[in-house]
């Protein structure tokens, strides 16, 4: 029996990015143009409105069926202004360590992030850019991230850095 190709995987269907910083939203919006759908709100009740309220089209354009929402509970979503990673029902604190490397792997998922990159992004400077350090907060990040069931890993590339990983297809937001 002969069978079609197989349909094209997402890895990333959509990415959510939840800050209350203008700038921050920007910075992402450059940073995710073209990656993958970007849906930009300043805090959680914005994104509650945006997913639970219907949209009434724009006066003069065409109505079309309507467009299907993205599941909130297949979201980890990364609260900048509260510090706090959500899994469906689940939530874990993270410190800031924690959620700037988060922030700075879900900002180009896909990507190899160097463990300089990562050094200067999570603690902003150039001088002591040391291994142990990354690799000690991505062990934590990994363990936090396992506690609350999500799909989402940081994986290792051999000799060149990390990059976040998606095995059961969530949108992965930044901050």
């Amino acid at each position: 029996m002969a069978r079609g190709p197989a349909p094209a995987v997402d890895l990333f269907p959509l990415v959510i990015a939840v800050t209350p910083s203008p700038t921050e939203r920007q910075r992402l919006a450059e940073h995710l143009d073209g990656v993958a759908p970007l849906l930009l709100v300043a805090d959680l009740d914005e994104l509650r409105r945006l997913i639970t309220e219907p949209q009434q089209p724009a006066e003069g354009s065409p109505t079309s069926a309507p467009v299907a929402e993205p599941e909130p509970a297949d979201t980890l979503l990364v609260d900048s202004a509260r510090s706090t990673a959500r899994w469906r029902d689940r939530e874990i604190d993270l410190t800031r360590l924690e959620h700037d490397l988060l922030t700075c792997l879900a900002t180009e998922p896909v990507r190899v992030w160097s463990y300089a990159e990562l050094h200067q992004a999570v603690w902003r400077d150039e001088g002591l850019q040391r291994r142990a350090d990354v690799q000690s907060l991505v062990k934590r990040l990994r363990r936090k991230l396992k506690e609350i069931g999500t799909g989402v890993s940081i994986d290792a590339v051999r000799g060149l850095g990390f990059r976040l990983a998606d095995h059961r297809r969530p949108s992965v937001s930044g901050t």
